[in-house]
C-alpha cells in the first residue's frame, strides 16, 4: 500500500479534516474562504473601491477640508487675539501662520487691546509696507521732490474785432443848418489819414461868427474878438484860417471837416447836397493799428489769468507771423452754458494785417511762480517757518525765507503727474519714509503744467515720492477697509519655492539700503559711532538700522546705540553687560581692520 496521501481527500467536503486541531481548523477555514475560494473576488472588490472613490471624491475632499481647516483666524477674531512681530511691532496679522515680511520670523500672540494706538499724523491718509519682493513686482520707483521752473501755457481761439478805443465818429460841429456841398471821401472802406479833408460844408452861422470876429477887431473889442475866435476854433476852423479872416477882413462861409484818425471809413451817413443840423453824423472811422481778440478760456484756466500778461497771436492768413499783445480784460461773468469765460487781448497791428472778423490763435504762457495761488502758498509757508525759527532761535531764519527766495527766482516745488492720485475729493501722493514703507500724503496742488503739478502744501523738498507704481500701492491700501495702517507682503497663501527664494534675495538686497537710510538720519558724529558699533548692544544679532533709526543712550558717560527703543529698559537694567557687548563689537571691528588692512 502506498504511503502517499491525497490532501484533497482530507477536506471532508465543506468541513475541516478531523485530525486537525482548533488552530489548524481555523487556518483551514481562512485558507478555504479567503485565499482559495474567494481569490478572484478580490480584484472585483478593488475595482469597486476605486469606482466609489472616483464618484464620491468631491464629497470626501469637502469632509477632509472641513476636518483639517485651521481655526486660528476664527478663534483670534472671536477672542480678540492678533499676532505681531516683536522685532517690527508695526507688522500685525490675524493669522498665526503668517511670518514677518521683513525678518521672516514667526509672529507672537497678543490681545488686540494690548496693541498700541498709533494714529496717523495729520495729513497722512494711509500707510503701507511692502516686502522687497512686492516692491519689485509693483515696479515702484521713487524720485525726490525738487524745485522746477514751470510755465502754464493756455491756447485758445478767438475773433479779431475793432478796438473800440480807436473808433471815431465825424460829425458836423457848426451850429444851425448846414449844407454838404462836397464829400471828399465818398466810399465806405476808403483809407484816411489825420488831416485829410473829408467834407466841405456851407454854414450861415459860420459866416455870421466870422463877421462878428471882423467887427470886434475893427471896434477894438478884445473880449468879443476872443469869443468869436473861440467859437470858430470849436467848430473846426484852424488857427491859420482864423488869422486869414483877421488879415483880409473877409468872412469864411465854408468849413472843411478833416480826419483826426488813421484808419478807414466803416460807415458813411450822408450824401452831397443834404442839409444837416449841428451834431449830424458824417462818417465812422476805425483805426486798425491795434485790434482786439475776443477769446474764451475754460473754467480751470481762470486762476492764472490777470491783466498785463504777454500773449502771442497767429492767423491762418499769415503763416509764420506772430503778433504780440497782452491781456486787456478778463470779463467778470462766466457763460453758464459753455462754462467758459471771455477774455480780451490787445494786439499790436501796425501794418493793419489783422482784419476784424478773422480767426486768430492766442497763446499765453504764465510762469507758475507769478500766480496768486503760489504767492499765497509761499507766504503761508514763510509764516510757518518764521514761527518755528522764532521758537527755536534765529539760526534757522535763513531756512524760513527759502520759499520766498525760490519763488523770486521763478522756481516752484513740483511733483510728476504720474505720482498724483486724484480721488475727486482729494489728491494723494505716496512718500517713501523707509525702504519698503510708503505713506499716502494728502497734498494741495496747483494746475497741471505739462507733466508736473506745482505743490502748494503737503510736501517738502527732498521727499522721496513714488512715481511709477503709485496706483498699485494705492490699490493695496484700498483692498482693506482699515486704510489707516496696512502692512502687506507676508500673506499666508501658499508660495512656490522659487518665489520664496526670490523674496529672500530681494530682502537681502534691500537690507543694506534700508540700514543706510536709517543711519543717514543721525548726525555725522553719531552715524560714525553707529557704523563702528554695527550691532545692537542688547541684541548682538540685530544690525543697527535694521529696525529704523538707532536709539542712542549714554551709559556711564559712554555713548551706546540700540536697535530700537524697546531695548532701553534692558540696557539700563544691566549697564555693565551692555557696555561689554558694545566694547566687544568695537574690538571685533579693530581686529578685522588689522587682519584686512586696506
Amino acid at each position: 500500500m502506498s504511503s502517499f496521501r491525497d490532501p484533497s481527500a482530507d477536506e471532508g467536503g465543506l468541513s475541516a479534516p478531523a485530525h486537525l486541531g482548533p488552530l489548524g481548523k481555523a487556518w483551514w477555514w481562512f485558507h478555504f474562504l479567503v485565499l482559495v475560494k474567494l481569490a478572484r473576488l478580490r480584484f472585483v472588490a478593488v475595482l469597486a473601491a476605486i469606482g466609489a472613490l472616483i464618484v464620491y471624491w468631491d464629497t470626501l475632499k469637502a469632509y477632509y477640508d472641513r476636518w483639517t481647516r485651521p481655526t486660528s483666524t476664527m478663534t483670534a477674531t472671536a477672542s480678540g487675539l492678533e499676532w505681531f512681530c516683536p522685532m517690527h511691532p508695526q507688522i500685525v496679522r490675524d493669522n498665526a501662520k503668517d511670518k514677518c515680511p521683513i525678518c521672516f520670523m514667526p509672529l507672537s500672540k497678543r490681545t488686540k487691546s494690548d496693541a498700541p494706538d498709533e494714529p496717523l499724523p495729520a495729513g497722512i491718509v494711509s500707510r503701507v509696507q511692502l516686502a522687497p519682493y512686492r516692491v519689485l513686482l509693483a515696479g515702484a520707483q521713487t524720485v525726490p521732490v525738487a524745485y522746477r521752473r514751470l510755465v502754464r501755457e493756455i491756447t485758445t481761439v478767438g475773433n479779431v474785432e475793432f478796438d473800440e478805443r480807436l473808433l471815431s465818429r465825424v460829425t458836423v460841429r457848426a451850429a444851425g443848418k448846414s449844407r454838404i456841398d462836397r464829400l471828399f471821401v465818398n466810399v465806405t472802406g476808403q483809407q484816411v489819414r489825420p488831416g485829410d479833408p473829408l467834407a466841405w460844408i456851407y454854414s450861415p452861422e459860420l459866416a455870421n461868427t466870422a463877421q462878428n470876429l471882423i467887427d470886434a477887431r475893427k471896434r477894438g473889442s478884445a473880449d468879443l474878438e476872443r469869443n468869436a475866435a473861440d467859437r470858430l476854433r470849436l467848430w473846426g476852423i484852424d488857427a491859420e484860417q482864423i488869422d486869414e479872416v483877421r488879415r483880409t477882413g473877409t468872412p469864411v462861409t465854408h468849413l472843411a471837416i478833416r480826419s483826426t484818425a488813421n484808419g478807414h471809413v466803416i460807415r458813411k451817413y450822408q450824401t452831397e447836397g443834404e442839409y444837416v443840423d449841428e451834431g449830424a453824423k458824417l462818417y465812422d472811422v476805425a483805426d486798425l493799428s491795434a485790434v482786439w481778440i475776443e477769446a474764451q478760456v475754460y473754467e480751470d484756466q481762470i486762476g492764472v489769468l490777470k491783466t498785463g500778461l504777454k500773449v502771442q497771436a497767429t492767423a491762418v492768413a499769415f503763416p509764420g507771423r506772430t503778433f504780440t499783445g497782452q491781456v486787456a480784460l478778463v470779463h467778470p461773468h462766466l457763460d453758464p452754458a459753455s462754462r467758459t469765460l471771455r477774455v480780451r487781448f490787445d494786439i499790436d497791428n501796425p501794418k493793419h494785417e489783422l482784419l476784424p472778423g478773422m480767426y486768430a490763435t492766442v497763446r499765453l504762457q504764465v510762469p507758475v511762480a507769478e500766480t496768486d495761488s503760489m504767492i499765497r502758498a509761499a507766504l503761508e509757508d514763510w509764516r510757518d517757518r518764521t514761527a518755528v525759527a522764532l521758537a527755536f532761535g534765529t539760526a534757522v531764519l535763513a531756512d524760513a525765507i527759502a520759499p520766498l527766495v525760490t519763488l523770486q527766482h521763478g522756481l516752484v516745488l513740483a511733483v510728476p503727474e504720474g505720482a498724483v492720485i486724484d480721488t475727486g475729493s482729494r489728491q494723494v501722493v505716496y512718500r517713501q519714509t523707509e525702504p519698503g514703507t510708503f505713506e499716502g500724503v494728502e497734498v494741495r496742488l496747483g494746475p497741471r503744467c505739462d507733466a508736473y503739478y506745482p505743490v502748494l502744501a503737503g510736501l517738502s523738498a527732498g521727499d522721496e515720492i513714488v512715481t511709477t507704481g503709485s496706483f498699485l500701492i494705492d490699490a493695496e491700501t484700498r483692498l482693506n477697509p482699515a486704510a489707516g495702517s496696512i502692512y502687506i507682503g507676508g500673506s499666508s497663501g501658499s508660495k512656490s519655492a522659487s518665489n520664496a527664494v526670490t523674496a529672500r534675495q530681494a530682502a537681502d538686497a534691500g537690507e543694506e539700503t534700508k540700514i543706510a537710510a536709517a543711519l543717514a538720519k543721525l548726525n555725522a558724529a553719531d552715524r560714525r559711532l553707529a557704523e563702528d558699533q554695527r550691532f545692537c548692544a542688547v541684541l548682538p544679532d540685530s544690525r543697527l538700522g535694521s529696525m529704523g533709526t538707532p536709539t542712542k543712550l549714554m551709559i556711564e558717560g559712554r555713548p551706546v546705540f540700540l536697535c530700537c527703543s524697546g531695548c532701553e529698559s534692558e540696557a539700563l537694567a544691566h549697564p555693565a553687560k551692555t557696555l561689554g557687548h558694545a566694547a566687544r563689537r568695537f574690538n571685533h571691528r579693530d581686529t578685522e581692520a588689522q587682519r584686512n588692512p586696506k
